[in-house]
């Protein structure tokens, strides 16, 4: 059976891993899942994620992220576009997510970005997820 939709796939695994307070957690390797975490780990949200190799299988291992008294960092992920439901912006269009604190990770002519990087290059796109 193929996945219809990889990307939901990948914020459900790191939704459910959180939820059960796991220290990592694996999905399958993509070139869009791996930019999608890089952004992760760059507004602060994962510790980090590493690729590895299991056979002829790739998969990222990512390592979830928690605050005091193993508070989540990820207080909700959500899943926007979907392959029966795509969702477009234009530049100025941009939603912010909790006033800004939010992140809102798209994709544009220019590659996967924060909502924030496609405002500043003056491009819209798809709306994969919000993360706060």
């Amino acid at each position: 059976m193929t996945m219809t939709d990889p990307i939901a796939d990948l914020l459900t695994r790191i939704r459910n891993a959180l939820q059960a307070q796991h220290t990592s957690v694996d999905v399958t390797w993509s070139t869009i899942h791996e930019r999608m975490v890089e952004i992760l780990k760059a507004e602060g949200y994962i510790d980090g994620f590493a690729r590895v190799q299991d056979g002829s299988k790739t998969y990222l291992r990512v390592q979830l992220k928690y605050g005091a008294r193993n508070a989540r960092v990820i207080s909700d992920i959500k899943r926007v576009s979907s392959p029966g439901r795509r969702v477009y912006v234009g530049a100025d269009e941009i939603p912010l997510i909790q006033g800004g604190l939010g992140v809102v990770i798209m994709t544009t002519p220019r590659g996967v970005m924060t909502g924030r990087d496609a405002k500043k290059l003056g491009v819209g796109g798809e709306i994969l997820c919000y993360i706060s």
